[in-house]
This record gives C-alpha cells, sequence and structure tokens, in this order.
C-alpha cells in the first residue's frame, strides 16, 4: 500500500485551517533533497508555516511537500521529501500529528528518556528553540 503520510498532511492541514487555526510543517533538514533555507534550521529541523496567506503553490504528492515562500523578504522554493516530515501541527494550540521516522536509520530515533513529541524544541526564526508550546514564525508578506 501507499504511504498514507502524504494524506495524512493533507488532512490535517485542512483540519487546522477549517479551525482557524495556523498549520506548522516540521522538516527533518537533514536529510538528502530536503531544499529550505538552512539560516533558518535550527537543531536539524525548521518549522514551516504552510497558511495560504504565508505561502504560494502547495503541492502535496506521494513523494514531496513542495511550495514558495518568503524568508525575511527573500523568495525560496521550499522542497522536502514525505520522508523527511516530522510532523503538522497547529500553532495556536500544538494540536495535530507527528510521523515516525522510517526504520532503519538509528539517527532518527529519539532517547527512550527523551521528551515527548510535545516538548520536542522546534526552530523558529523569531529565536532561541523554545522548551514548551508550539513553534513561535510569523506570516512575512
Amino acid at each position: 500500500m501507499n504511504s498514507s503520510v502524504p494524506y495524512l498532511i493533507q488532512a490535517i492541514n485542512e483540519w487546522i485551517l477549517d479551525n482557524d487555526c495556523t498549520p506548522y510543517l516540521i522538516v527533518d533538514a537533514t536529510m538528502d533533497d530536503v531544499s529550505v533555507p538552512m539560516e533558518y534550521v535550527k537543531d536539524g529541523q525548521i518549522v514551516l508555516n504552510i497558511s495560504p496567506t504565508a505561502i504560494r503553490n502547495l503541492s502535496i504528492s506521494s513523494e514531496y511537500v513542495m511550495f514558495s515562500g518568503r524568508f525575511s523578504g527573500v523568495a525560496y522554493e521550499i522542497y522536502a521529501p514525505i520522508s523527511a516530515v516530522m510532523g503538522i501541527i497547529a500553532k495556536e494550540n500544538g494540536e495535530g500529528m507527528w510521523f515516525p521516522r522510517e526504520e532503519g536509520d538509528p539517527t532518527d530515533t529519539p532517547p527512550e528518556d527523551g521528551p515527548p513529541a510535545d516538548d520536542v524544541p522546534t526552530a523558529s526564526p523569531d529565536g532561541p528553540p523554545k522548551e514548551k508550546g508550539p513553534p513561535t514564525l510569523k506570516v512575512v508578506k
């Protein structure tokens, strides 16, 4: 069967938008073929605001997530293979879904005594990683 992750990304994105919240996509920027502005990567991951007011041309396929976005006024074409997508959550309340990492890569296995997924620090261009709560990004027009 095909991976359910692209379908879940689309569904959770719609659900977040339907509830008037801001969808954030968390991407593992260390994986091959990921194209994101590296200056915004923190701890190997990047948090991307994928709301319709923040980006253009969102495309979610069985292979990748791709869109056009701006970071500090500079346009970027963002590309991430589905396997690099770690989760999709709502900015306002942290609700959403985290996706399991592919088996066979020991670098993707969280430590047994590590924090739960909701407490993992996330990257933000607004400052240092946050220890708790949803990531903090702002819409750049």
